[in-house]
């Protein structure tokens, strides 16, 4: 596959390199999926392979990563099912609207979904001529729903996925950022963050878009609901992580080194737990926990230094991390209760 140089703007393509160089071309939205699909090769060493995402189908688990692999777990992350999957592609990203209807994508734009909670997947979309991949995607409910994705492709159905559509036009990002993360904030709307410190707002589901200044113009990895109301945290390299309370407007930076983090490098997943917790994960096994809506966080290092991608939450409080080297459980702190 022709490649060309990385910019360095997206974790999920960072620990993406080892398996695909990425390079760009923007054809025609409209796809004929005509030819077989090859289904993602069954692995009992699946659950160990690097995996980028993790979100919950109701009481389910659903993991996504490389080589196509879509894992599920019943019984919060101690064992896993690997799904049948129409493609070897790394998948970076996947969002459920209920127990049933979910989204996957990743690289050739490719976008997969189910109807039965995870264990079965349809290729709905899929671009190989834009040899680059699709970061995220939020659905707003069965029907409506956006993917974002490198060099500012920006994609939107709103037929449940039977077509999709380019929408990039509608961001003034003429540069082509990547797009990293997609999410819905209450009060506010729905935000994109990326590369260069680029961050969307749209206040109407994504029928328009305002450009919002942040004081910080590196890459933005994610961005992240706080759990009240107009207020969301972004994050991304170095570190970097910023607090509104006022839907974006304005911005107060969260110094993790002030609050004893010496050493946090880049802040790559997050997920705001049922319990009101914040959880962001990172390189070098970074793990932060915020009990007061992202003011300040308890931050660990777990001894393996594998870099984390993202997290979810069991039923008994314990953390799912995936990332590299598969999925792990671990305690509410982010460490394993052996090293407690």
């Amino acid at each position: 596959m022709q490649s060309v140089p990385w910019r360095g703007g997206s974790w999920r393509v960072a620990v993406g390199m080892a398996c695909c160089v990425l390079s760009f071309a923007f054809p025609p939205n409209v796809l004929a999926l005509d030819i077989p699909p090859h289904y993602s090769i069954e692995s009992p060493r699946a659950a160990s392979s690097l995996l980028l995402d993790i979100a919950r189908a109701g009481e389910r688990l659903v993991a996504v990563g490389e080589r196509g692999h879509i894992l599920y777990s019943d019984d919060d992350g101690r064992q896993w099912l690997q799904a049948r999957v129409p493609t070897r592609q790394m998948l970076t990203a996947v969002h459920f609207v209920d127990a049933r209807h979910g989204w996957a994508v990743g690289h050739d734009a490719s976008i997969l979904a189910s109807s039965d909670g995870g264990e079965s997947w349809s290729l709905q979309f899929e671009d190989v001529e834009r040899e680059a991949p699709l970061l995220d995607v939020w659905f707003e409910d069965v029907l409506h729903g956006i993917a974002v994705g490198a060099y500012g492709a920006l994609l939107e159905t709103r037929d449940g996925g039977r077509t999709w559509l380019d929408i990039d036009e509608r961001l003034d990002n003429e540069d082509g950022y990547h797009l990293n993360a997609i999410t819905r904030v209450e009060g506010a709307g729905l935000f994109i963050v990326g590369e260069m410190g680029t961050l969307f707002r749209s206040e109407d589901d994504g029928q328009s878009w305002v450009s919002i200044a942040l004081p910080y113009d590196g890459s933005l990895f994610g961005v992240l609901p706080s759990g009240t109301p107009s207020e969301l945290l972004v994050y991304g390299l170095r570190g970097n992580l910023l607090l509104s309370s006022d839907a974006g407007d304005s911005w107060q930076a969260i110094g993790l080194h002030e609050q004893g983090a010496a050493f946090v490098t880049g802040l790559a997943g997050a997920s705001l737990l049922a319990d009101g917790r914040i959880v962001i994960v990172g390189h070098a096994g970074a793990v932060l926990v915020s009990t007061d809506r992202g003011r300040t966080f308890s931050v660990v290092h777990r001894p393996d230094r594998r870099s984390l991608a993202a997290v979810a939450c069991s039923r008994q409080g314990e953390l799912i991390l995936v990332g590299q080297g598969g999925v792990r459980t671990a305690t509410a702190t982010g460490l394993d209760a052996i090293q407690q």
